[in-house]
């Protein structure tokens, strides 16, 4: 039968149907084994539960979205030859292999940079002191002679031309290290307390239970290609936040009381749906889990949303929108189905408080548990070390410390197991290589992303703007109160601009008449993470980076001429006011004009 065309312009949605339609009823008519074409037999291996997910919204007549096109096309890690190829001929990659190429931690950051950036994955942040000298070594034979700390505790390489793409991988391997998932629609950097095994007040040690889940990850490819990335974090109660509250999957060690049905001791409790840049954090689910079980519940619960997520709208694709949608209840239901046993839910009443996280604990030095050894916080400019200062802390850790470097989620890293008697002699060679172990209050919480310098989603630079926030606020408010300062650049919110006291994320703003405009910010303040975790409020938009290091510094001193008491923090200061109130006392205040 022949059907003659019309001659009718459809719009974009009437088109998007006719596309559905057709395509439910391609797979219809091979369901039955007509249309031309074989019965499509039932996907197979590591790959299923992903095709079957997709497959799903392609016969509901939905379109999937390009990345899950790519993924459909050929799994990236079956694609490691034509990654070789390109190398060869120090090639940039198409769209879809860029893509594609973040599955082994390699990001192509043009038009920013030319070249690629690699992120690692470092579980719960820990590196031994040779893997940092091999980093270091790595980088300066194939990157540029620097690396970034990451709000991931994790580490990331810059300025890689296509040409040494593998021989990083590959080099990687050789130092006991990957990159293997660190970007795209995968299970990130495996995050846990800084200070594990070491803090005088943890109530778990998260190493074991970070490092299980890392490996899990590493040999299972079924757990590659969600419908979006995802994080989980382990915070064992130590005194630096992990900020596992801002992760899809939040384990918060908990002292659990006798007397509520269950064993009592030190168990985790499970939180939720974390995603701070889009303004929420992890639910608390009234659930707590035995530490063992860990990874088995994380398991049950990324298996969950790989078959629930989003695979058409990329915005609404993380595991916040399923949970929207099926409700926290009926989502861990669903998880309970899967793992064949009810979990283990106490009231609030049953919980000891959990011990406060000391918002100064990742800089400067501190008694570890252990007893005569203490941890070393060193402080980072904005989380950037060269090359020869990676060399050079990784001996000071090996000749005077345990021999560990502990990266933190706060841009700096931890020198631990530094005896009493090796205590001044580190913090001097600290200091002998440009770096510090003291830092102001507006120092010590000062974190940016990568901005526009190296990221192609970034509006501003926001590593330069933060710098220039620092140098001009820190010689002209003394701030005594802790302090975050967070800058980033673009809806992302690496940087996580939501959950500081002080909260910028980059805009171009317009100026003059026609359609020019500048680097610049909307400014948000009374954020707060852990037992004040709640999203700033807007008091700035469209602020240029020009004015922004004045206009901190004039908030600041609304703060210390207006707060309740000297012992009144910012946070809390912030939070009696709206945006609109806040705006006025700080354009109240007078900026100094001191050298800087």
């Amino acid at each position: 039968m022949k059907i003659e065309s019309l001659s009718v312009d459809f719009n974009d949605e009437q088109k998007r149907y006719l596309e559905g339609l057709a395509a439910g009823l391609k797979v219809t008519l091979a369901g039955r084994g007509q249309g031309g074409a074989p019965t499509a037999s039932e996907p197979t291996g590591p790959d299923a539960i992903h095709i079957k997910a997709q497959d799903k919204v392609i016969a509901s007549g939905r379109k999937l979205a390009d990345q899950e096109k790519v993924k459909r096309e050929g799994h990236p890690f079956d694609a490691y030859e034509r990654l070789k190829e390109q190398a060869r001929n120090d090639a940039a990659p198409s769209t879809a292999d860029n893509f594609r190429w973040r599955y082994y931690g390699l990001f192509h950051v043009a038009p920013a940079q030319d070249s690629y950036m690699c992120r690692l994955r470092i579980p719960n942040g820990i590196l031994k002191h040779w893997q940092l000298t091999g980093l270091a070594d790595l980088a300066d034979e194939l990157c540029g002679p620097y690396s970034h700390v990451t709000t991931r505790a994790n580490l990331q390489l810059r300025e890689i031309p296509p040409r040494h793409a593998v021989m990083l991988l590959e080099g990687l391997s050789d130092l006991g290290l990957t990159a293997r998932g660190s970007g795209a629609d995968n299970i990130r950097n495996v995050t846990g307390t800084p200070t594990a095994g070491i803090d005088p007040q943890e109530l778990l040690d998260t190493r074991p239970y970070a490092r299980e889940w890392h490996f899990h990850i590493l040999n299972d490819r079924s757990l590659y290609g969600l419908p979006r990335k995802f994080n989980v974090a382990f915070d064992g109660a130590g005194q630096i936040a992990a900020l596992e509250d801002t992760n899809d999957i939040a384990f918060s060690a908990v002292e659990v009381k006798d007397g509520f049905g269950v064993a009592p001791g030190v168990w985790f409790r499970l939180g939720l749906g974390g995603i701070t840049g889009h303004k929420d954090f992890a639910k608390p689910t009234g659930i707590i889990v035995e530490p063992e079980r860990a990874t088995e519940v994380a398991d049950a619960i990324v298996r969950l949303f790989i078959e629930t997520g989003d695979r058409t709208n990329r915005l609404k694709a993380r595991l916040k929108y399923v949970l929207d949608n099926m409700g926290h209840d009926k989502f861990m239901e669903a998880v309970e189905t899967r793992l064949g046993r009810k979990f283990a839910r106490v009231p609030d009443e049953a919980l000891e408080p959990r011990p406060d996280s000391d918002r100064m604990a990742h800089v400067g030095v501190h008694q570890q548990k252990q007893q005569g050894l203490n941890w070393i916080g060193v402080v980072l400019p904005l989380g950037k070390l060269t090359t020869d200062q990676m060399r050079a802390l990784a001996r000071i850790a090996a000749d005077l410390g345990d021999g560990e470097i502990r990266l933190t989620v706060w841009q700096n890293l931890l020198l631990s197991g530094v005896r009493d008697d090796k205590v001044a002699l580190a913090c001097a060679a600290v200091e002998q290589i440009g770096l510090s172990v003291k830092a102001s209050h507006i120092r010590a919480g000062l974190i940016a992303c990568t901005g526009n310098a190296g990221c192609k989603f970034a509006a501003s630079n926001t590593k330069k703007h933060a710098a220039e926030i620092g140098d001009w606020c820190e010689s002209r408010v003394d701030v005594d109160t802790p302090l975050n300062i967070h800058l980033t650049g673009c809806h992302h919110s690496c940087a996580q601009h939501y959950i500081s006291d002080i909260g910028l994320i980059a805009a171009k703003v317009p100026v003059g008449d026609g359609d020019d405009t500048v680097e610049g910010y909307h400014l948000f303040a009374g954020g707060g993470f852990g037992p004040q975790a709640d999203i700033g409020r807007e008091v700035y938009r469209d602020l240029k980076a020009a004015d922004a290091p004045v206009t901190v510094e004039k908030l600041l001193k609304a703060y210390l001429a207006h707060r309740a008491s000297p012992e009144e923090t910012f946070l809390s200061f912030a939070r009696r006011h709206d945006g609109e109130a806040l705006r006025n006392l700080a354009e109240a205040q007078t900026s100094s004009q001191v050298s800087a």
